[in-house]
């Protein structure tokens, strides 16, 4: 066969500094989720949806085969942390966490995977960022240390 053919899904989940609040006006985390998703559509890596709170995003997408895991999520946070600062005064200072998780969703998954970031909002009204981390680790067999988890 001459072709390399691959459907990797991934669910990338990151959050502010500190979980610090960055986010909070709708029209900004609209702005920003177009600007990451162009910022993924130049890696080779469509999203597929993006959403998220005033601290924390998700991204589904597709991941290119040109591309780590660690080299998307390392460009998309450094890309997004620039625009941040040159587009809203207020968050001159914005920063991401060190860290992220990142979950593989098969082909048959994606598209509950996608209702979950849709529903986003709704969701964090019964459980902060925090415990959906630990929820999304544990579901997915991650092991961690809570020490190193936050920043």
């Amino acid at each position: 066969m001459p072709q390399s053919l691959a459907h990797l899904g991934l669910h990338i989940v990151f959050s502010t500094k500190n979980r610090r609040s960055w986010l909070e006006s709708s029209a900004l985390r609209d702005s920003l989720y177009a600007y990451i998703s162009g910022v993924l559509r130049g890696h080779d890596s469509p999203a597929v949806i993006i959403g998220g709170t005033s601290n924390h995003i998700h991204v589904l997408c597709l991941l290119s085969r040109k591309i780590t895991v660690a080299e998307l999520i390392k460009e998309t946070k450094r890309t997004a942390t620039l625009w941040l600062r040159e587009k809203t005064p207020d968050c001159r200072d914005f920063q991401w966490q060190a860290g992220y998780a990142a979950f593989s969703v098969s082909a048959s998954s994606m598209e509950q995977v996608r209702q979950y970031i849709l529903h986003q909002e709704e969701h964090h009204r019964e459980m902060d960022f925090s415990g959906e981390f630990r929820k999304l680790l544990e579901k997915h067999g991650i092991e961690y240390d809570e020490r190193y988890v936050w920043d």
